[in-house]
């Protein structure tokens, strides 16, 4: 009778090993609903058609668009077209989009990193043009902000922690304290591309965040790094701990200021991108 008991237990702790490594292996592949590894084991990433378009920025690239004080950028290439916040101003974000090329029926996604009006200002206008989207914002946000976009008949989607938002694209999830922040992630073979809001939370702490999910090198970050009062040694240390960790190329903009941008370009030589509004980036044409 004991032997039998001691042999139910140790059935009993088989099953309950084997529970824990399924959901262990859940866990890892919660990130999209399947492991990094397996995702990149796919093929073809969208590297050869992935695109981003710089529609608003405070920097000028191609002098007949519009500068604002704020940022927004579409990413061509993938499964759906994804707008990456919208800018200060509606009337100048619509304007430049129609200077590209770029309709706004084209977006089946919107992605915004944080609160403020200069990454949200331009997304009334966006969608009275276009309300079939998909909205991925912070959970933080107001729940009257979430509610006039489904006024438009737009989908929310309140995002908390890492979350897949279409094959190879993918939300840090929430990141910072006093300001809740997402950045985006794109995955391709040659590595992840970073793209920032404003990078409150820290564009170090982004960074760290994106190789912890993706395993993989960082290819690009670019966006706002948050840079404009940071004392030049403050600005080589940043830039030193984005050697340290791996980052091929940068484009900082918006908000990281024109000391920051000098120096980075100083350090990074031809894998500095000078990104202003108007500015296409080939992700097919970096290495």
């Amino acid at each position: 009778m004991h032997q039998a008991v001691e042999e139910l237990k140790m059935i009993l702790i088989a099953y309950l090993v084997v529970a824990i490594i399924a959901s262990m292996i859940a866990a890892v592949g919660s990130f999209g609903g399947q492991g990094p590894g397996s995702v990149l084991a796919k093929g073809d990433c969208g590297e050869n058609r992935m695109e981003i378009l710089v529609l608003y920025d405070n920097n000028a690239y191609r002098r007949d668009l519009k500068t604002g004080w704020g940022f927004s950028c579409l990413v061509k290439g993938l499964e759906k077209d994804i707008l990456f916040d919208t800018g200060g101003s509606g009337s100048v974000l619509m304007r430049n989009m129609e200077k590209m090329g770029v309709s706004p029926e084209q977006v089946d996604t919107v992605v915004l990193s944080h609160i403020h009006g200069d990454h949200t200002g331009g997304l009334e206008a966006f969608l009275q043009a276009n309300p079939r989207v998909t909205v991925y914002l912070p959970q933080s946000f107001p729940a009257n902000f979430k509610q006039g976009i489904k006024s438009y008949g737009a989908k929310v989607v309140p995002v908390t922690g890492p979350v897949k938002i279409i094959e190879k694209a993918y939300s840090t999830g929430e990141m910072g304290v006093s300001i809740r922040e997402q950045s985006l992630l794109l995955l391709s073979k040659k590595g992840t591309i970073v793209i920032t809001g404003c990078a409150h939370p820290g564009i170090v702490k982004i960074i760290s965040m994106a190789k912890a999910l993706t395993k993989q090198r960082v290819l690009l970050v670019m966006g706002g790094f948050h840079l404009g009062g940071a004392a030049p040694h403050e600005l080589e240390a940043i830039i030193s701990k984005f050697k340290d960790l791996g980052v091929r190329y940068v484009g900082p903009c918006h908000c990281s200021g024109d000391s920051a941008r000098a120096m980075f370009e100083d350090a990074y030589e031809d894998h500095f991108i000078d990104v202003g509004v108007g500015r296409a980036i080939k992700i097919r044409e970096l290495y």
